[in-house]
């Protein structure tokens, strides 16, 4: 059914740079716009074809594929495209394609030319003039911070929606934060006043907490401007809050993106979102190694490369969740599935199994794990599936030992604290690095925050876990060199893994405890634990620059495997590395070992 002239001019007000165009202007644009449908896999258009305009998706899936019929981008709602056939001769210069059922809206080329040369946020907004590669591979890379609009609009619970529209229309923004007692407590924006106040013909008295979307799914301002699309392309929205500490920061849209899009783990993540199989997902988790390459290749920090593959692990395992709650019917308590490991640290490289596990509400009872060993068990295969292989170790939610109500979960968790024997202190190792994937995340914060402060309280288990710290060495020889790998398959090699990256893991875990220390990120706790002082200024900036170094050239490594089409792994010959290479990487491991020996002495790192 085509929408009428009220439902276009409200969607195209929720759309950039729709919303910053006057009143009239805007109103002759929804009066010219023709709605079209298609449906799912038909074409839009195809290379070389005249267009009819510029599309505007209101709703589904589009594919766009360049001259080799290799996909170049995946497009939601309330993004555009065709624009560049028609700034260049009015023929496509792509193919595109409806992956699912699509609604949207052509604006005519005349229309399109016309706002072209008479409006100017329109004109800057599809500029094709100035150079777009650069800006496209930085998004990944960028800070949310450097990305959102500062100092948003706020107000509080009881505001009347239309004192929020009045505010809304002053401050010319399409959203404003429900701010209660200095924390965000929920989102409006101008879609909303659409679909929740005008379309209910609620009046204009109602308090904005009636109709904001409550509890919204934030980002921080150290978080990357790749999580921001991600999150935007799996919970299809446009606005995403920002936050620092609990205080509202500012808020960053699906405009804001626009020009500085990470396409390449971007177009996997969003083909996760709409799988409909487990084969499904596995044909996506197949590109991993060639997206990890292309990464790598574009000079991305190995920081940056390792959230990107790890996202998308957790959209993965998020599609599998919704499979499952589909198959099996809604949770009958709340649960949260978390990761451990590598995914809960956000490290995952082209080799990666999986550790997971599930913390279910106090009210489960034991009838209830009926559901919930068959959705554990459903995921986790999934996963294995889609080459994250069974962890060795059984530690995933299929195991009934890592699903437990919280309650337990707290009592392991304590025990290993109070009798920190080597296996208490292997799981604990594991299990502090636990990261929220989907469901309640309210289940882990309180349980967080306890588990901290009783670790570092107990010194026992503090000097337990730096010896567990020191089990992993750099591979250093007495003659300058590397201790390689002495015989078997990996002969003359190093593990850049073991002997490498876990080393930093480990340190870095203990910094974290004993600051009390929130990150799973090793990166990230390094560099809290250099703000909180733990850890000296001097050791921080060593160690982290030493850290980036071997995660950098494992992650090299891997490319140069891939490229060479050769499985990645985490052993590397020493003698690959030029002398000027093996020189540093050698410096880097002593820098390691330097602080593993001041930790393990009890000087930690400081001074």
């Amino acid at each position: 059914m085509a929408p009428d002239l009220t439902s276009t001019l409200a969607f195209l007000q929720s759309v950039h740079p729709y919303d910053a165009m006057a009143p009239e202007r805007l109103a002759r644009v929804a009066e010219r716009v023709t709605p079209v449908t298609f449906a799912p896999g038909a074409p839009i258009y195809a290379l070389g074809e005249a267009l009819a305009g510029l599309y505007l998706i209101v709703s589904g899936a589009v594919t766009i594929s360049d001259a080799n019929g290799v996909q170049v981008s995946a497009l939601g709602p309330r993004n555009s495209f065709g624009e560049r056939g028609l700034l260049r001769d009015r023929h496509a210069v792509t193919s595109a394609n409806a992956k699912s059922a699509v609604e949207a809206l052509i604006l005519p080329v005349a229309l399109f030319e016309e706002l072209l040369r008479e409006d100017r946020a329109f004109a800057r907004y599809f500029d094709r003039a100035r150079p777009r590669r650069a800006a496209a591979l930085d998004l990944a890379e960028m800070r949310v911070g450097d990305l959102m609009a500062a100092d948003p609009l706020t107000c509080p619970p009881t505001t009347t929606v239309q004192e929020a529209a009045a505010m809304l229309r002053a401050a010319k923004v399409s959203s404003i934060g429900v701010v209660e007692s200095g924390r965000l407590r929920g989102i409006l924006t101008t879609r909303d006043f659409t679909t929740r106040v005008l379309a209910e013909g609620l009046p204009g008295s109602t308090p904005v907490s009636q109709v904001m979307t409550p509890d919204p799914a934030v980002l921080s301002v150290n978080d990357l401007g790749s999580d921001v699309l991600h999150l935007m392309l799996e919970r299809k929205i446009g606005h995403v809050p920002v936050t620092e500490g609990g205080t509202f920061r500012g808020i960053i849209t699906q405009t804001d993106l626009t020009r500085q899009q990470a396409i390449g783990s971007a177009v996997v993540v969003s083909d996760i979102a709409f799988a409909d199989s487990v084969e499904d997902l596995g044909g996506f988790t197949r590109l991993i190694p060639q997206v990890l390459a292309q990464l790598v290749a574009t000079g991305k920090p190995h920081d940056v490369v390792t959230r990107l593959i790890t996202d998308i692990a957790d959209a993965v395992t998020r599609r599998l969740l919704k499979m499952a709650e589909a198959q099996l019917g809604p949770p009958p308590v709340p649960y949260l599935w978390l990761a451990c490991g590598s995914q809960g640290r956000r490290e995952q490289t082209g080799v990666s199994d999986q550790d997971n596990c599930l913390f279910l509400h106090d009210s489960a009872t034991p009838a209830h794990d009926t559901y919930f060993a068959a959705l554990a068990n459903f995921v986790c295969d999934g996963l294995d599936a889609c080459g994250y292989y069974y962890c060795p170790g059984d530690m995933m939610a299929s195991n009934p030992r890592w699903r437990q109500p919280v309650a337990r979960w707290r009592s392991y968790f304590e025990g290993w604290i109070a009798t920190p024997d080597p296996m208490a202190q292997m799981l604990a190792s594991v299990m502090f690095d636990l990261r929220p994937i989907a469901g309640d995340h309210g289940l882990f914060a309180d349980l967080q925050r306890h588990t901290l402060e009783l670790a570092a309280g107990n010194s026992i288990f503090v000097s337990h876990m730096v010896a567990n710290s020191l089990k992993h060495v750099p591979p250093l020889s007495l003659l300058r060199g590397f201790a390689t790998i002495r015989s078997g398959e990996h002969k003359d090699t190093i593990d850049l893994k073991h002997n490498g990256v876990v080393p930093v893991v480990d340190l870095a875990r203990v910094y974290a405890l004993r600051g009390r220390l929130a990150p799973a990120n090793t990166r990230a706790r390094l560099l809290a634990a250099k703000e909180a002082e733990v850890i000296s200024a001097t050791g921080a900036r060593d160690l982290i620059d030493a850290y980036d170094l071997i995660a950098q050239t494992r992650l090299e490594h891997q490319a140069h495997q891939i490229k060479h089409g050769s499985a990645p792994d985490n052993f590397m010959a020493p003698s690959s590395l030029s002398d000027f290479e093996r020189g540093h990487l050698r410096d880097a491991f002593v820098v390691v070992r330097t602080m593993q020996s001041a930790i393990g002495h009890g000087r930690g790192t400081l001074g």
